[in-house]
């Protein structure tokens, strides 16, 4: 049985957030990119950090984690990330996407135990209340599509396509759907997590 890999995309620019590095925010004493490599780490599988080329402070946030780091090109967007997460992989992948702090670890080693035990499924978080999100494992025979997708709208081709064999995994709350773009969506949420302070 071919073991998953989680593949953590960490390439894009923070283009929205005004000068700020949203995957350098600190959570909890640590940048973001590292509280989420750490989580993935404690899945128990093979991680691979998808960064953008010259990211630095990203690479060096990610020192000492048992992490494999591959560079992306810029010139493709999300389907960039991805075809050099998957490069060379023949098991399942778990793409998870580095701007959403309320993963967790758990979460992770769920989906990659389910995905074990239903190998020809696409497993997608979903919200509470069923709204499709992220993470998404995709089993080992849909890796060469993956590798294969070009543009910025990562893998939703695939998604539409195998609609039929696409399985909704519930999280709680609404944590598959939350990704963090801008400084106002971070300050909304560092005031939810810390309503009295």
């Amino acid at each position: 049985m071919n073991t998953a890999t989680i593949i953590l995309l960490a390439a894009g620019l923070s283009s929205r957030m005004k000068g700020r590095d949203k995957l350098l925010e600190d959570i909890d004493g640590q940048p973001l990119l590292r509280l989420m490599a750490g989580r993935a780490c404690k899945a128990g599988v093979p991680v691979c950090v998808v960064l953008g080329p010259g990211q630095d402070a990203r690479r060096a946030a990610l020192a000492d984690l048992n992490v494999d780091i591959v560079t992306a090109a810029d010139d493709d967007g999300m389907a960039a990330s991805i075809r050099a997460g998957v490069a060379g992989r023949k098991g399942p992948v778990l793409i998870v996407l580095a701007d959403m702090p309320e993963i967790t670890a758990q979460d992770l080693y769920l989906m990659v135990s389910l995905g074990a035990h239903a190998p020809k499924a696409i497993l997608q978080a979903a919200s509470a209340d069923g709204r499709p999100g992220h993470p998404v494992l995709f089993p080992a025979d849909l890796v060469p599509a993956l590798s294969q997708l070009r543009g910025d709208q990562g893998a939703k081709p695939i998604l539409s396509k195998e609609g039929g064999r696409v399985t909704l995994l519930p999280l709680a709350d609404a944590r598959a759907t939350i990704d963090l773009d801008t400084p106002e969506d971070w300050a909304a949420w560092h005031a939810a997590r810390n309503p009295t302070a």
